[in-house]
């Protein structure tokens, strides 16, 4: 059985997450309207991604006994000035997450709840991965240059994310 401070943080994450991927949809919908393609596919996959890490939540809540509390997703910004701009909202993005994780490993710790420590431990690496990702993006726009014209290599590879 899970704690009810447990639970609520549990929960307030799975919001979090879910708002993430409202946060990617929303970049990707941005990319659409523009000539960065690629761009939007990545964020559109990344948007997915962000579902699927709320849900691993849900689920652990349920295998816990708990009970699953759907709160308001914030709706998320539209619009950008530029490529840059995007991604360095996500890199801070996904530093945010991390602390929130981090949070709930210290609360699991706390709460001398071993599970969600262990099921934890997974989101403390995916943030690593997530941090590096949306960081090399980033480097890479500003060791080319932030217009859509010196981004079409990186628009490609972008695109090609599975």
């Amino acid at each position: 059985m899970i704690s009810k401070t447990m639970e609520q943080a549990l929960n307030k994450q799975v919001n979090r997450e879910l708002y993430s991927a409202y946060l990617y949809l929303s970049m990707s919908a941005y990319f659409e309207n523009t000539t960065l393609k690629g761009f939007a596919h990545w964020l559109r996959v990344q948007a997915k991604e962000e579902q699927g890490h709320a849900l691993k939540l849900y689920d652990f809540l349920i295998e816990r006994n708990g009970r699953v509390a759907l709160l308001d997703i914030e709706a998320p910004k539209a619009k950008w000035s530029s490529a840059g701009k995007v991604f360095e909202e996500v890199y801070a993005h996904e530093q945010k997450v991390t602390d929130m994780i981090n949070g709930l490993v210290d609360l699991a710790i706390k709460e001398k709840d071993h599970a969600s420590f262990e099921m934890l431990q997974w989101f403390v690496k995916e943030q690593v991965e997530e941090e590096k990702n949306a960081g090399d993006i980033l480097a890479e726009i500003i060791c080319v240059g932030d217009h859509p014209g010196h981004l079409f290599c990186l628009d490609h590879k972008l695109a090609k994310r599975e």
